[in-house]
């Protein structure tokens, strides 16, 4: 299946931030985490994500910082604030007034 990328991107805030607030990442496992959570159904690419990193960094949601990984690579993690914290709940409760609503039409 295919999902519809108006639908991706109006989600993308959200997923991004729900995968912060279980703990800092980089953007490589960002874009596994959201495939396996999906089941492979979501896709994203580098340029599809990097710009919500950098928009939710703007906006102060997310903070950044440059570690070296275990494999001695410089990587650039990002960590949910507490803003983002604040914005993610505000996302679910938005997000499950859709659901609820489109569960009630499916009825």
């Amino acid at each position: 299946m295919s999902i519809n990328k108006d639908l991706v991107a109006a989600s993308s805030t959200a997923l991004v931030l729900a995968i912060l607030a279980d703990g800092d990442s980089y953007g490589y496992a960002i874009l596994k985490r959201v495939r396996e959570m999906s089941g492979g159904e979501l896709e994203w690419s580098d340029g599809m994500l990097y710009p919500v990193l950098h928009r939710l960094e703007r906006s102060r949601l997310v903070e950044s910082r440059w570690a070296r990984a275990e494999s001695g690579r410089q990587r650039k993690y990002y960590r949910i604030t507490k803003a983002g914290r604040h914005q993610l709940a505000d996302e679910r409760r938005q997000w499950q007034t859709v659901h609820k609503t489109l569960e009630k039409l499916r009825s």
